[in-house]
């Protein structure tokens, strides 16, 4: 819209072309009561003929709403007049609210008055395209379709394993959280995030479907060749938010807009971390810990699995293998190194010795009965947490309080969150959760028997084997406040937007591709309601997670409330990057894992906006090989999270295993290190303004169509090109280089542009080109922790572009607190000489002790010693 109704006119000569079958008799909607208010137009839509009912009723009445929300944001809203339709609650997504005087827009709205239709143009550019078929709006089944140009560019639509640039024939993408192992290509998995990125050459613009409802989008042709995208979903209202780039960073920007920024880590979150599933004993966890050190390979954080609980019971210790005195002296170790300690938190909690029933927190499937849901995991019969209860929050945060107390618990550092799609390993009906679990699900690792563990030097003598453990965190105490009482089932007098009344919650007549079956397979009921405003949990399943993500959040910063929390996530929504990081799931040991790995965190970082990425280096199912591992460790030390872990069962995969694998980990996390800071502040600047740091090829050179499909190639930050081995048994990589100017990490050698072949890519080797026209930030030398690292001064890497300039930021701060002071330096180079300028709100201790300038086209380093207080500008001749 630019605000005139003249631009919101009518379409003209519009086609009417062919319809899918099933919906050939839905007659679509038409418009009236137009009104125009500024920047504003609402409408009613009213069925234009005969109830269809395909997979539901057909919604006599709706409303319209267009809002221009600012120069780059289109938002579009269909929705039912009575508001009864359930809405993506605004505590999982605040709306973004419309600029107060916005200058004009980039898009505008055209529509077709009957039956309805509209269009989203971008000057005379049609980028959103609903003409020629009908809307459908049913009361358990929504239809648009968008017409879309010839061999489209389409990115995003995920959470998946597919290929990073979408196919475009004969595909689905289903957004249905599941607990996906293996994380099987062209399914659904663990998250849900409705926004698609189209890439032209003249232009980038994105989609986003506000919709947390279950849905299949699908990608073809008709039969005439003509190319469309179609929004198959099961409820919810018609909710989009469109952005008008033009570049594909700008779309990521528009799109933090809506969704909201990621949060920043802490500086010490990016160091180098490792877990196993399946360790055996604290003692084990220890003497992985000193392994590492042994081998001269800096561990940054130990983490452990469900190993450590009582019979795999959320918020208890097992006293025999974990024992309190040990675990807190195993973390008291670790933080004396300046180490760190995170745990796994499932959100099943065992049904038996729960707490927490006495507040009605858990999710119950008969609310008058006082009967709760259960569900089958780790620890048997399983109730699980109702976060739209407001006293959930109160729940969560005394559990934490509790049991990671610094006194008399477990002080953990960071949060991991597993299985909360929510998973439920006994299938739908699950008539005998207790009954399931003990047929089905195996019993933890009895407690291991063998000669005790050799003594660790570094541990203090009461950890040593011998010492008789003291009594574990309690697993029982004193019932809360009085009982809470029963939550009345909730009626057809409904509050408004919380979903309509007489719906088949288990089984609609559409039924998505959910690859587990039904809605409600292996996961939590879809008919359950919650407390609170009473939605159900077949509208909101697909935000439990993230829901889980915050809660944690929040119970984190209660125990520390001046420290970023690092929180990482299985399941995802839109958003959610604003509170958690997130690793890709329980992906295999194999090559095809490897590889798609980089397109996983390529969407994940730059377009949905949840950055804090990384998969499980080397694989969790199944073995790895030395040659995957350390391929893997190569590529991993550019994850944004850096984490190996491996399933219980499957062969041992530490870092240090293996000679080869051993060299590479030191190589990387060398490499890694000294770039620390120049990742920390390329993250940074993604929190405050939406510019992704790790970037597909065609984000840096959108007008390039040799990058368009490019998935095994990508920036890390504005300046690193990397280009990873990622087939077994070869040691080349088929790299493409833009045409730019690009130096060769290791030599400073100039490397000419178009495909090139780079051969002789050892094991412990990944090829890292610097682009021309910037300046990075390295610590001078690594260190064995992050905490040491800060202690060491800078080297400015200077890699001049064509026109001898070159120019790059430094963000510095303690690396820890949420409200910090900081310094927000830049340098800039030209004809010889180097600027410092910016903001110096934080002095660090060292200072830039070298300037290392790259040659174009002598394949050469020029270094200079220097020493440049970073407490204030200045300006230096070289």
């Amino acid at each position: 819209m630019r605000g005139a109704l003249v631009l919101l006119a009518p379409l003209v000569g519009a086609a009417v072309l062919t319809s899918r079958s099933d919906l050939d008799d839905c007659p679509g909607y038409s418009t009236s009561n137009i009104q125009q208010f500024g920047q504003r137009l609402t409408a009613d839509l009213s069925l234009a003929g005969d109830a269809c009912n395909t997979y539901g009723s057909d919604l006599p009445d709706l409303k319209l709403l267009v809002e221009e929300q600012s120069e780059h944001r289109l938002h579009v809203l269909i929705y039912d007049a009575n508001e009864e339709v359930y809405q993506v609650p605004e505590s999982v997504i605040l709306r973004p609210e419309c600029e107060k005087e916005p200058k004009e827009s980039h898009l505008r709205f055209d529509y077709e008055e009957n039956p309805f239709s509209f269009r989203v143009l971008r000057g005379d550019e049609v980028l959103f395209d609903t003409s020629g078929t009908n809307l459908v709006f049913q009361s358990q089944y929504l239809y648009l379709r968008t017409w879309l140009p010839n061999h489209p560019n389409l990115y995003g639509l995920g959470e998946h394993s597919d290929s990073l640039r979408l196919p475009t024939t004969n595909y689905t993408r289903t957004m249905w959280n599941r607990d996906a192992y293996g994380i099987p290509s062209g399914t659904n998995l663990y998250g849900t995030h409705p926004i698609y990125i189209d890439h032209r050459k003249n232009g980038t613009h994105g989609v986003f479907f506000l919709n947390s409802n279950g849905m299949d989008i699908k990608i073809d042709k008709t039969e005439d060749g003509r190319q469309y995208l179609d929004y198959n979903t099961v409820g919810g209202v018609l909710d989009f938010y469109f952005l008008a780039g033009p570049r594909p960073k700008d779309v990521s920007v528009q799109y933090s807009e809506v969704v909201g920024l990621p949060a920043m880590q802490s500086y010490w979150a990016f160091g180098y971390h490792n877990c196993r599933y399946g360790y055996q004993d604290v003692f084990e966890v220890a003497e992985v810990v000193y392994n590492y050190s042994r081998a001269g390979i800096p561990l940054e954080t130990m983490w452990t699995d469900i190993d450590y609980m009582d019979r795999r019971r959320v918020f208890t210790l097992d006293e025999e293998r974990f024992p309190l005195d040990k675990m807190q002296e195993l973390v008291s170790h670790l933080h004396r190194h300046d180490q760190h300690y995170i745990v796994m938190v499932d959100p099943a909690v065992s049904h038996s010795g729960k707490r927490g029933s006495d507040r009605g927190v858990f999710l119950y499937r008969d609310h008058e009965q006082n009967e709760l849901y259960q569900g089958a995991v780790w620890p048997g019969a399983t109730v699980y947490p109702d976060w739209f209860n407001p006293d959930t929050q109160f729940y969560w945060n005394e559990e934490f309080k509790r049991f990671f107390s610094k006194e008399n618990g477990v002080d953990i550092d960071g949060l991991w969150i597993d299985m909360n799609e929510a998973s439920n390993f006994c299938p739908y009906p699950c008539q005998n959760p207790a009954e399931y679990a003990i047929e089905n699900i195996l019993p933890p690792p009895p407690p291991p028997i063998r000669s005790p563990p050799r003594r660790l030097p570094g541990f203090p003598a009461s950890f040593q084997p011998g010492h008789s453990p003291s009594p574990s965190i309690p697993t029982k105490r004193d019932n809360l406040v009085q009982k809470m009482g029963n939550i009345k089932k909730r009626t057809s007098e409904k509050a408004k937007k919380i979903g309509l009344a007489d719906r088949n919650l288990i089984n609609p007549a559409y039924q998505i591709a959910n690859l587990a079956g039904s809605l409600s397979n292996k996961t939590i009921d879809t008919e359950i309601i919650h407390a609170g405003d009473g939605y159900a949990e077949y509208d909101t399943h697909n935000i439990y997670g993230t829901m889980m993500g915050s809660a944690s959040r929040k119970a984190m910063l209660q125990r520390r409330p001046h420290a970023r929390p690092l929180v990482i996530t299985r399941s995802t929504f839109a958003g959610a990057g604003a509170q958690v990081g997130h690793w890709l799931g329980d992906n295999v040991s194999q090559w095809d894992k490897h590889r798609v790995s980089i397109a996983q965190m390529l969407a994940f970082a730059s377009i949905f906006q949840v950055p804090m990425v990384g998969t499980d280096v080397c694989g969790f199912a199944g073995n790895t090989t030395e040659e995957l591992c350390a391929r893997w460790a190569m590529l991993g030390g550019f994850y944004p999270f850096f984490r190996n872990h491996n399933e219980f069962g499957s062969v041992a995969q530490e870092f240090y295993r293996w000679p080869v694998v051993a060299q590479a980990a030191r190589k990387i996390i060398d490499i890694r290190y000294r770039l620390l800071d120049y990742l920390y502040t390329s993250f940074h600047r993604q929190t405050v303004t939406g510019t992704p740091f790790l970037q597909p090829l065609f984000y840096v050179y959108p007008e390039d169509e040799k990058t368009f499909g490019n998935e095994l190639q990508f920036f890390f930050g504005d300046a690193l090109l990397i280009s990873p081995v990622v087939g077994e048994g070869e040691d080349f990589v088929q790299a493409y280089f833009p045409d730019d100017v690009f130096y060769d990490w290791f030599t400073g050698a100039v490397v000419p542009g178009g495909s090139v072949t780079l051969r002789n890519v050892g094991l412990t080797d990944i090829p890292i080109h610097i682009r021309g026209g910037r300046i990075i930030p390295l610590r001078v030398t690594s260190a064995t922790t992050t905490t040491e690292l800060r202690k060491r001064g800078f080297e400015l890497l200077i890699a001049p572009g064509a026109d001898g300039r070159a120019a790059g930021e430094l963000y510095l701060d303690d690396g820890e607190s949420i409200e910090a002071r900081a310094a927000e330096i830049r340098f800039e180079f030209a004809q010889g000489r180097l600027k410092v300028l910016g903001k110096f709100g934080y002095h660090p201790t060292v200072a830039v002790e070298a300037v290392t300038l790259l040659g174009q086209g002598r394949g050469r380093r020029h270094v200079t010693r220097v020493h440049i207080e970073l407490t204030g500008p200045t300006e230096v001749k070289l």
